[in-house]
């Protein structure tokens, strides 16, 4: 029986656990790999387009959240992502399908995607909205969800929103001014914000979550 030295021995072992990493891995490297690269092409186009303020818009800050859930395999960060995205990202989705077949906007908030005076490859890169959606669904179908999500998204909101009110409020990130990007002026400033903080994670955060609970009770119940 031929000898077998101590160096294959070990170049062995290291390959069966490599491979066993890659088994207990439940999110695949590729996507990992493929979401990290496409960040790191992305912020530095629109950090010269836009500014670092718009690194304060939550579905922008969402991708950079999404790059380190994909790597840690995150439920609780992808979780909080999808209680404040995935609203907002479908309607974006439902607004820019109606404007391409139809030629009108049926909600509105997309219309900078069809700006000549925009460089195409940057609207391009907006296309992530469309994408964000199915990509949280299915990473909390693979790894379920937190119901601690909506808490922090709510969190989030709270330290983001006021930042938004008074840095650069003529650019209204977040609608933290007013919607749809235009400043309102029928109650007070201080007060809108107040409505904002209470009203966006008891309408949308929270029945976000109770949705959230059913469909993921639903998947593990049929797994």
């Amino acid at each position: 029986m031929p000898a077998v030295s101590n160096a294959a021995f070990g170049d062995t072992k290291q390959a069966h656990v490599a491979t066993d990493t890659m088994r207990l891995m439940r999110i695949p490297l590729w996507l990992k790999v493929f979401w990290t690269a496409w960040v790191v092409a992305w912020a530095p186009v629109y950090w010269r387009q836009y500014g670092l303020q718009n690194f304060l818009f939550f579905c922008d800050l969402g991708n950079i959240l999404i790059a380190i859930a994909l790597w840690m395999e995150s439920a609780l960060i992808f979780s909080w992502q999808a209680c404040g995205l995935l609203l907002f990202q479908t309607l974006f989705t439902v607004d820019l399908a109606s404007a391409l077949l139809s030629g009108h906007h049926l909600i509105g908030g997309t219309e900078y995607m069809f700006d000549p005076h925009i460089w195409l490859p940057i609207r391009l890169l907006s296309l992530f909205h469309v994408v964000t959606p199915p990509l949280l669904l299915w990473a909390i179908w693979r790894l379920g969800y937190d119901a601690r999500g909506w808490k922090l998204q709510t969190l989030t909101t709270w330290i983001v929103i006021p930042i938004n009110y008074f840095w650069r409020p003529q650019f209204d990130v977040n609608w933290a001014r007013g919607l749809f990007f235009r400043e309102q002026h029928a109650i007070p400033g201080f007060l809108y914000v107040l409505i904002y903080l209470i009203a966006v994670p008891a309408l949308i955060y929270f029945p976000t979550h109770l949705l959230l609970l059913r469909l993921a009770h639903r998947w593990r119940t049929r797994n």
